[in-house]
């Protein structure tokens, strides 16, 4: 929490010299809202629009060599995307889902008119939880060059009046994301750039991205080696997440606004509640507040549902086929067929109290602004 004095003079420059909060007595000075000083905008350009010539062609000589060389993602894979695909499953063109105006992020991002969100099919995480699979997990949509793409941040740009174009789980195609904000910018595109990822990136492709991403929103899934193993099938997730968000904070900063209430610059992290997972999260708001700031967005998310391979029948061996027959009615009978289904451990919704844990850990080491609910009938800041 910020000292009485800071926020007086962060009010003080924000409403006038001689302003003065009228507080109930017995009450202590603390900042009401997210728009006030020092994350108020009185105006912004995206960072892309402030490249020189020179930084934008080394940005587009780096992302042609990776693309040769793929070793961007933590994966590092090291194919030539121009002749073959790696983990990610996806060449050198990009694999669209859907492009559209999105009602679905949080308020500060869609706003009234949405946010322009690029989904890309294919990913460099196997999440089996994954609230996103039929894209993430399946080769689902159409094809398109850098330079397609970057047109399609036009459309929605003059046709759509969104408020951002955000690029949804982009870490397996930083280079060409890289490139088609550049061309975008020769064509007039002027909206800040979010970068909404699993946090599942290496250094060298936020220092790609560094200039061209305005808002980066990382949701930092799990905590433990062995829960990453097990869900996300990769080792070093949390590792890489810590560093990889430090890396995002250094670039943008705490989370910003102009007067509208749209975010602009900044981190904004995400984490999704899971089933018996609360302590993890404690550990992710721990981090949060001690490594990277106590000012950090927090959105603590309860939305998440068994899907992807979560709750589907176990696969049995040749051998335990011939060996069980009866065993699943004897399953049952015993009380035991939740063991019968993959992950049965995620197998139901969060509930209350697992969220309320997260959130108490969340308030208890310092943390502060997060993404709630309005307490009246407008519009979410």
């Amino acid at each position: 929490m910020l000292s009485s004095s800071r926020v007086l003079a962060g009010w003080r420059r924000f409403f006038g010299p001689r302003a003065t909060p009228n507080l109930r007595p017995g009450l202590s000075l603390r900042r009401p809202l997210h728009l006030a000083p020092p994350f108020l905008l009185d105006d912004y350009v995206p960072r892309y629009q402030l490249l020189s010539e020179v930084e934008a062609s080394k940005k587009r000589s780096l992302a042609y060599a990776h693309l040769r060389n793929c070793n961007l993602c933590p994966r590092l894979c090291g194919v030539n995307r121009y002749e073959t695909t790696g983990m990610c499953l996806i060449g050198h063109d990009v694999k669209v889902n859907v492009i559209a105006p999105h009602f679905g992020e949080e308020p500060c991002i869609q706003g009234h008119n949405g946010s322009g969100s690029v989904f890309f099919s294919g990913c460099n995480l196997r999440c089996t939880f994954c609230q996103n699979h039929d894209i993430a997990h399946q080769r689902n949509g159409f094809d398109l060059t850098p330079e397609e793409l970057a047109q399609w941040y036009l459309k929605l740009q003059d046709v759509g009046h969104v408020h951002n174009i955000n690029l949804v789980t982009p870490e397996h195609v930083v280079p060409q994301v890289a490139l088609s904000i550049l061309h975008a910018r020769d064509l007039g595109l002027k909206l800040p750039i979010v970068y909404n990822t699993s946090a599942f990136d290496s250094l060298a492709s936020l220092e790609l991205m560094d200039g061209l991403v305005d808002i980066y929103l990382p949701d930092f899934k799990v905590w433990s080696k062995a829960t990453s193993q097990r869900l996300l099938k990769a080792d070093d997730y949390a590792s890489t997440a810590t560093e990889s968000i430090k890396a995002m904070h250094a670039q943008v900063g705490d989370l910003c606004f102009t007067p509208d209430g749209i975010a602009k610059r900044g981190v904004l992290v995400r984490h999704l509640v899971m089933p018996g997972k609360e302590a993890e999260g404690e550990q992710i708001m721990k981090f949060l507040a001690e490594n990277v700031s106590r000012d950090i967005f927090v959105h603590i998310m309860e939305q998440y549902r068994p899907d992807a391979h979560v709750g589907k029948p176990k696969r049995r061996t040749k051998k335990e086929k011939e060996k069980g027959v009866g065993v699943g009615m004897e399953a049952v009978q015993q009380g035991q067929e939740e063991e019968e289904v993959r992950y049965a451990d995620i197998n139901r919704p969060v509930t209350k109290d697992e969220i309320s844990v997260v959130r108490k850990a969340a308030e208890a080491v310092g943390l502060w602004r997060f993404c709630d609910p309005p307490r009246h009938d407008g519009f979410a800041m």
